[in-house]
C-alpha cells in the first residue's frame, strides 16, 4: 500500500476540480439564474405550463416521429380536443414570436432544439 497517499492526493485533485463550479458559485454568493419571464398566449395551450415546460421537447418529438413515419397530424390536448400535430400550425400559431419565446429560454439553457433544421423561421414581424 505504498502508492494509497498518491491515490488519495489523486482523488482530492479530482474532487476539488470536478466540484469547483460549485464552489465558484457559492463563493460568488450569485443565485442561481431566475427563469425567463415568456409571453402566454391569449388561448389555451396544449397541455399546462408546468407540463410544456418541463416535456415540450418530448411532446415536439413525438408528434415528429408520428407526423412523419405515419403521416398521421391528427393529434388531442391534456383535456381531449383534437388538434394538428404540427410546431409551425399548432405551436407557432400562438407563439408567434420566436425570438421573445423560443430563444429567450433555449438561449438560456444553452440548449440548440433542432426543429429549425427543418422548419423554416418565419420573417421577423417589423
Amino acid at each position: 500500500m505504498r502508492d494509497g497517499p498518491r491515490i488519495a492526493a489523486g482523488l482530492a485533485l479530482f474532487l476539488g476540480l470536478a466540484l469547483a463550479p460549485v464552489w465558484q458559485r457559492a463563493a460568488s454568493g450569485r443565485a442561481a439564474p431566475a427563469e425567463p419571464v415568456v409571453a402566454r398566449p391569449a388561448t389555451r395551450c396544449v397541455a399546462s405550463r408546468d407540463v410544456m415546460r418541463a416535456s415540450h421537447m418530448r411532446l415536439l418529438d413525438a408528434w415528429r416521429d408520428k407526423v412523419v413515419r405515419t403521416g398521421r397530424r391528427a393529434a388531442e390536448d391534456a383535456d381531449g380536443r383534437p388538434l394538428a400535430a404540427s410546431l409551425t400550425g399548432t405551436c407557432l400559431g400562438c407563439h408567434d414570436n420566436k425570438k421573445e419565446f423560443c430563444d429567450r429560454c433555449h438561449e438560456q439553457l444553452v440548449v440548440k432544439p433542432v426543429c429549425w433544421s427543418c422548419h423554416p423561421e418565419k420573417a421577423e414581424k417589423s
